[in-house]
């Protein structure tokens, strides 16, 4: 037997014990590990190979038309009966018919980026759908929490994308004695050790997206994955000059432009880009200002910050998609200084499992 064998074993190994978690009852899978919702870079391939590997995969469907989310979980599914969940924005114009389609169609998990509203959540679970938003401050579980979410995913400020400014050592442990479903953390995690440390905190499992996307699973151009691998711990920035609202990403590529750019000449590209995703993905012009409109309510934005999050799809898609690290934004979090290979869903999956294992032999020895 493995070690990753006895993982799925508690009754073989007492460290295996420990490693089955609330979250992997919760969630019906073998290990307490998430991949999560990363736009252009967690799609049908990468969700399908981390469920079918023991975690819990989960589409990014913030960037999908709803034709393009049903094509996705057919797609899925066809590749795994093992459990994954769907990335939605709540602030979405058809985020309720989106809802429904994650219903009819069997899905286990709907994840939400931002917090999602009571009724949402209410119209989720009465559906048998596990509700997990991510959220990036106490008082934000509290709230959800007390809005009957099942579990929270909590992201510290060493994490990629949007993040917040609290190091995930001090605001894991401080949800987990706010709330009492399952927390999941998230931010500067990448092997056995830290998914350890995590439930030491009282945490139920590990998310991760920077150690998800580059694997030999994830859709990201090779070139793009030897940027990455090339980077260490200090080259990353926390800004709000890709969007409106702070994000981490790697310094390359079209951020140090961006960085130097004027504020009329922000503006002027995020219009540019704003039209060229409208080409791109035949949103309706009405769809996009309704999506700005409660973007600006839900997040307090200004007019201006608005507009800027009009640069981060075709900033993205320019890297992750079309695979020019050159011209585009790459997020990331500071734990990308400490990744130095790209193995699969599985192989990564196992050998965080048989790490775990060791450490918590070598603590109890």
């Amino acid at each position: 037997m493995t070690a990753a064998d006895s993982a799925a074993d508690p009754a073989a190994d007492p460290a295996a014990s420990v490693l089955h978690t609330r979250a992997c009852e919760l969630f019906g899978v073998k290990y307490p590990i998430v991949q999560t919702g990363m736009g252009y870079v967690s799609d049908p391939a990468l969700t399908a190979a981390t469920a079918n590997a023991g975690g819990l995969g989960i589409l990014s469907a913030g960037l999908l038309s709803y034709e393009e989310l049903v094509t996705a979980i057919e797609t899925i599914q066809a590749k795994t009966d093992n459990p994954f969940g769907v990335n939605i924005r709540a602030d979405q114009p058809d985020v309720e018919r989106r809802i429904d389609l994650l219903i009819s169609t069997g899905v286990k998990v709907a994840s939400f980026a931002l917090a999602p509203r009571q009724d949402l959540i209410a119209k989720c679970k009465d559906a048998g759908l596990v509700v997990v938003p991510s959220i990036g401050a106490r008082r934000h579980a509290e709230k959800v929490a007390a809005w009957g979410v099942d579990a929270v995913i909590v992201q510290g400020g060493e994490g990629g994308g949007h993040t917040g400014g609290v190091p995930t050592s001090l605001l894991l442990p401080q949800v987990v004695d706010a709330v009492d479903i399952p927390v999941i953390g998230a931010g500067g995690f990448f092997d056995g050790r830290g998914l350890v440390a995590a439930l030491s905190y009282g945490a139920a499992g590990i998310a991760m997206g920077t150690r998800f996307l580059l694997t030999t699973d994830s859709p990201v151009a090779q070139a793009v994955k030897e940027v990455y691998l090339s980077k260490t711990v200090n080259d990353t920035v926390l800004t709000t000059e890709v969007d409106g609202v702070p994000q981490r990403v790697l310094r390359a590529g079209t951020i140090d432009r961006l960085l130097r750019t004027s504020g009329p000449g922000r503006l002027l590209r995020a219009a540019r880009n704003g039209v060229a995703f409208q080409k791109i993905s035949g949103t309706r012009w009405s769809d996009i200002i309704r999506e700005g409109l409660a973007m600006k309510k839900s997040r307090d934005l200004t007019w201006s910050q608005v507009v800027m999050a009009a640069n981060a799809p075709m900033l993205y898609r320019a890297a992750l998609l079309e695979g020019r690290p050159d011209i585009g934004v790459m997020a990331t979090g500071q734990v990308v200084g400490l990744i130095d290979d790209l193995p699969s869903c599985r192989e990564l999956i196992d050998r965080i499992m048989a790490e775990a294992e060791d450490v918590l032999r070598r603590l109890g020895a």
